[in-house]
């Protein structure tokens, strides 16, 4: 059974580093049913990868990625969170803890010579993106990082793009959307249709500030703003070290969205290529 509770309650009334309109299709799976879906190859072997189009080496029994031509390529797809527990996506969601883990045991394989993050992803949760953002950061110089864009690469998964060495992305791929957002769902009226009435009974005055039975008081909405605008910040000021931009430059994007080569023109990315030429580019530079 779904735990609709816990998942409403990393989505709602939270900082959430995701593009708005996988946002909503978030909520009205949460509204109706969520969905999950996975691929198999013929072998009955989950698929995590299959964007390179080449052959990977058999992986190590304790590896959770592959490596290709001691490439190590660790997957960053679907919605991001910070706890999936497991080292690889599933259920159409990638887990921070999952790919900081692969980051740190690709850093101490002998068989990988550099690292690819292979991305398509809307972004997700702020909690435990920065973090990892700043573990991919302080890795440039151990092994080369490359972001790979298999499609997109938006909020908190272009806050990871922009920690690696390099950023490729394919002509119909976008970067961007640098922002923050925050939702709050607000029952009351249809509560008071149906004849519902709810009484909250709390210690302290903002105890209950942004729950979904009252209409958002303007207070409570100030500070959730407040809130929303140091991580906005907070990811603006990041960005801006790892590509090497001014803060302003960033900031002036105000969460725009690039295609192809306008993310290349803006700062956002460093070629254009589709996702195996952007790969041999990086074979041809380990030589």
């Amino acid at each position: 059974m779904i735990n609709y509770p816990h998942l409403a309650q990393r989505l709602f009334n939270v900082p959430i580093a995701i593009t708005p309109a996988k946002a909503e299709i978030v909520m009205a799976a949460l509204a109706d049913r969520f969905g999950i879906a996975r691929l198999f190859r013929p072998s009955g072997e989950a698929v995590c990868l299959d964007s390179f189009d080449l052959d990977a080496e058999d992986a190590a029994p304790d590896r959770a990625y592959e490596v290709v031509a001691g490439v190590a390529i660790i997957p960053v797809t679907g919605t991001l969170v910070q706890k999936l527990g497991t080292l690889r996506p599933y259920s159409g969601m990638t887990g921070y803890d999952g790919i900081r883990a692969n980051i740190s045991m690709a850093l101490e394989d002998e068989a990988v010579r550099a690292i690819v993050l292979d991305i398509d992803s809307p972004g997700g949760e702020v909690a435990g993106c920065f973090d990892l953002v700043d573990a991919i950061y302080r890795a440039r110089g151990e092994k080369p990082v490359w972001g790979i864009l298999t499609e997109s690469a938006y909020s908190a998964a272009y806050a990871l793009a922009s920690a690696c060495d390099r950023i490729i992305v394919p002509r119909t791929g976008g970067t961007g959307s640098v922002g923050v957002i925050c939702m709050h769902v607000d029952f009351s009226k249809a509560l008071g249709e149906a004849g519902i009435t709810v009484t909250l009974i709390h210690y302290g005055a903002h105890k209950a500030d942004g729950n979904e039975t009252q209409p958002l008081a303007k207070d409570a909405l100030a500070r959730f703003q407040a809130d929303v605008d140091t991580m906005g910040e907070l990811f603006v000021d990041t960005v801006a070290r790892n590509r090497k931009l001014s803060a302003a430059k960033v900031r002036g994007t105000q969460a725009t969205t690039f295609l192809g080569a306008r993310g290349v023109e803006v700062g956002f990315a460093d070629a254009v290529m589709a996702p195996d030429e952007a790969f041999r580019s990086l074979l041809t530079k380990l030589g």
